[in-house]
């Protein structure tokens, strides 16, 4: 009996956690609802002008129920993208990258670099990896099984 089974009690679908890192925004906080093993969002008031009240009640009077899911502050898309331009090979396209990544309007610079050098494919798939581990990493901390599709449930 040396394994993981029997340790968690919830078990979720990992691309139920990966589409809520993919998702992340400033405007909502998403939550697994560990009862109903549905992802529920609540908006933040000061961005969106809205307030859900009684899930905003459910989940401050739900100790334990609602695990909140990684905020867009936590994945660091940035620091995920300067690693990305990190492990490229040495090549002008790492060198303007590197220069593109720094200040204001980093992101559109990245863009439009990565599309130009044709490195639009391997950033998608180094995003996906790296969603993909800030999900497992959710599911570890938080103590709920993950499985790879919905049949192992």
């Amino acid at each position: 009996m040396g394994g993981r089974e029997g340790l968690y009690l919830i078990k979720i679908d990992l691309k139920q956690v990966i589409f809520a890192v993919e998702s992340a925004s400033e405007a909502f906080q998403e939550y697994f609802d560990t009862q109903t093993g549905e992802t529920v969002a609540l908006a933040d008031p000061f961005i969106t002008g809205e307030r859900d009240e009684a899930l905003a009640e459910l989940i401050e009077n739900s100790p334990g129920r609602f695990l909140p899911f990684p905020s867009k502050y936590e994945i660091h898309e940035y620091r995920i993208m300067a690693d990305f331009v990190d492990e490229l090979r040495p090549s002008a396209a790492r060198e303007e990258l590197t220069g593109a990544i720094r200040g204001k309007g980093a992101f559109r610079r990245f863009k439009n670099g990565i599309r130009y050098h044709r490195l639009e494919q391997g950033w998608y798939d180094y995003l996906a990896q790296a969603q993909r581990e800030i999900a497992i990493r959710w599911c570890e901390e938080n103590g709920v099984e993950y499985v790879e599709n919905k049949a192992e449930m």
